[in-house]
Parts: C-alpha cells; structure tokens; sequence
C-alpha cells in the first residue's frame, strides 16, 4: 500500500511550492543564505593556505544508530549523543593493537559487530598473534569494507612497553583541546518576552546558549577534562548561577595504567555492567539496522565528557586486575538530581522526610520552578562487580545501591502503581558471556530488593562466511525496579515487559547486504496510554547495494504493531486497540569525487491509531558535503521538504553538524528544513565553524508551544565554535 501512495505525494510536494506565498518568500531568504556562504566560500578558497590534515568524521554507518534510538523512544534529543563517538578521534591519533585489545576495547570502537569481536578473539586464541592487519580477511565476519572503515584507528604490533609510559610522559605529550561554542534561536520566543500580566512564567535567563570544553589526553589512557554549559534561557554569573556556567563536570581518568590498574578515574564518569539491568549510564542503544549488535557491553569505566545532567555519576571509580583471571571495579557516588519536591503543609517538617513526586531528566534550569528542583534531591551511589574472565568468556556478580535523602512518594496513576517508591534501593545480579566455536552465548540475571526478577539472554551465532544471526530473550516483571538500569527492550525503565527478538544479517553477494529482524513482546501490567495488559510487534528490513569508495544505497521498509487506549473511548473503562506504523525509506550516497559527496534521501509513512484515523506522511531532502583536500574550507548543505498530518508520523534525520555536536530533528507537519555548515581549518591547531538551520511550517501560525512558542511558522539557530588543538 504505501509504495503505491509515492506518486501522490510527490504531487502534494509540488503543489506546496506554488500555493503559498509565505513558503515562496521562505525560499528566497534561504537562497540569499546561501549566496551569502558561496561568497564566504569562494572568498577562503582563494586567499587562505591549506592544511593538509583532514578533520575526524562519525562514520556514516554509524548515524542510524541514532536516528532509530529516538525512533524506538519517541524522544527528540535526550540522549548523550555529543561524544558518543570521542574515542575515534583517540584511537585515530594512537591507534589501537589489534593484538593486544580485549573485548571490552574492541566493543569500545563502536566499529565492530560482536561476530567480529568473537572472531578475532578465536582467531588469536588458535592462530596467535595478527602478522598484518589483512589477515583479519581471514577471520569470521571481516569483510574487506569493514577492514578499510576500521584502518584508521587500528594498528597490529604496537609497542611492548606501553606499561612503562609515566604519568608525566602522558602529559607532555598528550593533547589539549579547547572548545567554545555560542549558539541562538533567532526568532523571539515568549518564554523571553515581559510578562503579560504579573506573576506570569517567564525565562529569567538570556536567550544564548554557551558552551565550554577543555580535554588533555594521551590517546585512550589519559584523559583529565573540564565541560561547561549554559542552556538558552539560564542564568549567567547572576542569580540562580553567580559562578558562571549552569553545569559543570570535571574528571581525571587514567586507563591500562598499568597490568594491576586497568581504569581508575576521579571526578564524573560512567558506569556499566552486564546488560544494563541495573548499571548503565551513559548512552547506549537497542533495536537497530545493524542488526546482530545487540549486545551491551564495552569499556566498564569511562569518563564523562558530555553535558547531559542526568547521564553521570560524581564521585571515583576503579577498575583492578587480581590474580586466578579476576577482575574487580568499585565505584562510589554522591551527585544532585533534579527532583519535583512536594510542598509540605507545614515548614516545620525535618528536610530529610520531605518527598518528590519524580526525578527531573531534564536538565533544564531556566524558570524559578525549574531552579526550585534544581539539584533538590542528593543522590549516593555505590556498587561493586567482581569478573572471571579467560579469552572471550566471563562470569560476573555486581552489586549496587542506590540512596536519595528525600522518598519519591507513590505515584495516583494506576499504570505506575510498582514503580519505586521510597528511598533507598538494593540491586543484585550475575552477567555472563562464553564463546563455543562460532555461538557467543551473553545474558544477566538480576534481582531489586523487593524480590522481583528481571533476566535477559542472548546468542549471536556466525552462520558462515556471510549469515550472521542473533536472539535476545527478555523478562523484565512488572514489579522490577532499578534507578540506575537500561538495558534492551521496547521500553525504558527495565520493567513489565516480556520479548523475544531475532536479528539477521545476509552477504550473499560482494556489495549486497540484508539486514531484518523480528522482534514481539507484551506487557503483563498497565502502562502510560496503555490501560490494560498488551502486546505488540515490530519488523525491519533494510537492502544495501554498496561500490566500494562510489555509492551506498538502500531501501528499508518497517512496520510496528502496539496496542494502546482507544482515542475515541466514551465507556467507564478505557480499551485497548492496536496501532500500526508503516514506515519506507530509500537512500542513496555518492561519492562524486575526492572533494564532493551528494545524499539524496525519500521517507514515506502512514500511521493508523486504530479508531478510525489514517494519519500520512513523506519527506525528501538532498544532501551536498564538500571536503576539498588541498583547501582549509569545507561545508556542508541541507534542503529538505515534508508533508504529514502531525508527530504521529515523523521522520528522524541525522544532519551533518559542527564537531562533536549532533543534531537529529524529527521532520513533521508540513514546511522546510535547511541548515548550511561550514568549517575553516587555516592550520592544524584552529578549527572555526559556523552553522545555520532553519525550519519552516507552512500550515501553522506559530512554532513551538509553552515558553518556547515563536509567533510566526520559523524557527532558525545560528551556532559559532571554535575548537583549539595543541
């Protein structure tokens, strides 16, 4: 049905062009953007000198990661997206020794499926040592693209006395980076307005967003670091924030320090056991295109470099090789969390029996209620986990513990009636991970102190040379609790969810690729907009033609089935009928020449809400990125339509941003979306970059809701930074 409706909507996009003259004045003022930049362009290409050093980019096979986690969670951005990728650009000054690397470095390259992880590790296991790093062709699941995407970051035969390095060595000659980013929305926003009658919400802060990062690291074994950030609409060196910044974060890390320390760091980190079923933070993603990568895992220590307020842990953590195989981490804890504190009857009230109604995700302190929550609730942390470890097999016990100086009440809503409550929380559980030839059996089992059980287990299996095949099986009761847990499934929270998920992935020929998988699972308790027990399914499918250096295309095609309350109910008790996403998208990369690359992108969509709606949708946009080599200029463009009936139907995007900074804009409504990059490299050290983007409804009077509502159908930002490496 849906491939047959491309005609019609490719009709309703040419119509959109013609019949509104606010949308044909929007045209004309992105053309006078881009003629501005083309004269900025034209102007570098002739007066500055080249460097010759290109700049790190994210791997592009790596952004669909991101676009299908928030797809999975219908969330725009609350993730920890911005140094998701930082160790590339570490393993890319000082490559990683194939022949040295655990499982836990392997995963930390975010490069390699766990087929290819288990097959190295065999393949040193019987056949010793890597002579060349072509001789991965021999190993299962290598294929000479993914050899070549991996190249930069690797090495075979490092250095023998790497133990030996000094904590002085590492900071002379380490790196030192320094950032600084200013960014705006253009258009005035009512949260920055006066009032219109006292008393009324308003931001109490400035409409500029700033951001500030320095880094000194000696590839991944060092790194100490400091990040700053004022989100639009906070305070800056006055009020709530008289030392400047709204958020800071500050760490000192050290990595393989020697054959006893193998992490040790101070300050803001993160955490992760086992399969997240009761520590893991930072980002880590579920249901993906690559479709065999659905194991967690990866370093159990890392530093936190980010600025997601909630994502961290505060306090030390270490990471210690003992004899007999075992390995042993330890972390402790103690950190503010943003809390909606509950207004007492009397003030009387000793401040350690007052209650929170929920912890705050959001990280925002712009209004005087949003600065009351700030850091209202402390929250101490310890744990421990104690790991077996042999080659590619491990068996692990962890431990945490979870404290809050205020109780989080019970929630009115039925649907929440097991969520925790209360303030303190005891988790426990066992992880493990074993290799049989070519199965890689992975899992963890793990209990809250009310007794309830969450479990999950897995099998990754090399069928040959070109099928890969992976099963995750899921429990997660419905009265498991965690505050600290994220681990695999269709919802967050490691609760009320019963799964089995399937995963495959086919080469039958060179450049032709087949991922699918199949993933059903139900909810044996209520849940939000759901006010009964249900179910659902999902599948995906996604067909990938690949010329090596020339073109990537594919087409993809998923559907989801879930239940949930029925929109038009009028009886006493609400329910359930089943929802169904339909979803297509066709891609097409090409690699013009050395210097240009063009991505020309079509989704279309449908989404029925079972009550007799049909909601539809489509998007396009074209992509040109161009990365002269001889030249210190470089940008990168967007201009992108779509046409749906609201947010039921969106279509996430990966956009091409500044360093480090992503953005993935869910397209919906019907309008415009435009952004220009640009990236000036006048020597090794400066990095200067500039962004504007734009996007535009053509069938709304305003933009935005609540504080942030724009009057007028555009929201633009305007972003500066400068990175400085020396």
């Amino acid at each position: 049905m849906i491939p047959g409706e491309i005609s019609h909507y490719f009709s309703l996009c040419g119509k959109q062009l013609h019949r509104n003259a606010i949308f044909a004045e929007q045209h004309r003022c992105l053309m006078r953007y881009f003629a501005l930049f083309s004269f900025v362009l034209c102007f570098y290409l002739l007066k500055a000198q080249p460097d010759s050093i290109p700049s790190p980019a994210l791997p592009e096979g790596n952004t669909d990661i991101l676009e299908d986690f928030l797809q999975n969670t219908d969330s725009e951005g609350v993730a920890d997206f911005n140094t998701l990728f930082e160790s590339l650009n570490d393993y890319r000054r000082r490559p990683l020794d194939l022949n040295r690397a655990d499982e836990q470095d392997l995963r930390d390259l975010r490069l390699l499926n766990d087929v290819q992880i288990a097959g190295l590790l065999l393949h040193r296991q019987i056949a010793g040592d890597l002579i060349s790093i072509y001789e991965l062709q021999a190993v299962a699941g290598f294929t000479p693209d993914i050899i070549r995407a991996i190249l930069p970051f690797v090495s075979v035969g490092g250095s023998l006395d790497d133990y030996r390095v000094s904590i002085g060595e590492m900071l002379r000659e380490g790196t030192n980076e320094l950032y600084l980013r200013w960014a705006r929305v253009l258009e005035p926003q009512r949260g920055f307005s006066p009032p219109a009658q006292p008393g009324e919400n308003r931001y109490l802060g400035d409409p500029n967003q700033y951001y500030l990062r320095y880094r000194h690291s000696y590839g991944t074994r060092l790194s100490v670091g400091l990040t700053a950030e004022k989100d639009r609409g906070e305070e800056f060196f006055r009020g709530s924030n008289p030392s400047g910044f709204d958020f800071y974060s500050a760490h000192i890390a050290l990595r393989n320090y020697n054959r006893t320390i193998k992490a040790l760091v101070l300050g803001d980190y993160a955490v992760s056991f086992g399969q997240g079923l009761i520590m893991l933070t930072g980002f880590n993603y579920g249901k993906t295109i690559s479709t065999v990568a659905v194991k967690r895992g990866g370093r159990t220590l890392r530093p936190y470099t980010s600025v997601n307020e909630v994502l961290f842990l505060r306090g030390a953590a270490a990471q210690l090789a003992l004899p007999a195989n075992l390995e042993i981490t330890l972390f402790a804890s103690r950190t503010g969390r943003d809390g909606s504190v509950i207004q007492a009857d009397t003030s009387d009230l000793d401040p350690e029996f007052r209650e929170i109604s929920a912890l705050n995700l959001s990280g925002l302190h712009r209004t005087p209620r949003e600065i009351e929550n700030k850091n209202a609730v402390v929250q101490t942390n310890g744990g421990a986990s104690l790991k077996w470890k042999r080659n590619n097999n491990h068996i692990a016990f962890n431990t945490v513990y979870t404290h809050l100086d205020k109780t989080i009440t019970d929630r009115s809503q039925l649907y929440a009636r097991y969520y925790f409550a209360g303030n303190q929380l005891l988790n426990a559980s066992v992880d493990y991970g074993f290799a049989l030839r070519n199965f890689h059996f992975f899992g963890e089992t793990a209990v809250s102190d009310n007794g309830a059980v969450a479990a999950l287990n897995g099998l990754i299996l090399g069928l040959d040379r070109r099928a890969d095949l992976s099963i995750v099986h899921r429990y997660y009761a419905r009265d498991f609790q965690t505050l600290t847990g994220d681990a695999f499934g269709e919802s967050s929270g490691v609760r009320n969810e019963h799964g089995i998920y399937m995963g495959v992935e086919l080469r039958p020929v060179n450049g032709w690729t087949l991922n699918a998988y199949f993933d059903t699972w139900r909810h044996p308790w209520l849940r939000f907009n759901a006010d009964a027990p249900s179910s659902g399914y999902e599948y995906r499918l996604r067909l990938t033609y690949v010329i090596r250096r020339k073109l990537t295309a594919f087409a993809e095609f998923r559907q989801k089935f879930r239940e949930e309350n029925f929109r038009n109910n009028e009886t006493v008790l609400d329910f359930l009928t089943q929802t169904q996403l339909s979803q297509a998208r066709f891609h097409v990369s090409n690699q013009v020449s050395k210097t240009l690359e063009l991505r020309t992108r079509f989704d279309i969509g449908s989404f029925d809400d079972g009550a007799g709606t049909m909601s539809r949708g489509m998007s396009i946009y074209q992509d040109v990125l161009y990365k002269p080599i001889d030249s210190p200029l470089s940008f990168s463009t967007r201009f992108a339509l779509f046409d749906t009936d609201g947010y039921a139907v969106r279509f996430y995007s990966f956009e091409s941003n500044l360093l480090y900074n992503f953005s993935i804009p869910a397209y919906y409504n019907r309008g415009s979306r435009f952004y220009f990059n640009v990236r000036y490299r006048p020597t090794r050290a400066l990095t200067l970059e500039g962004r504007i983007a734009q996007t535009y409804w053509a069938n709304q009077k305003t933009f935005g809701s609540g504080l942030e509502e724009i009057q007028g159908p555009a929201r633009s930002q305007a972003t500066l930074q400068m990175k400085l490496q020396f």
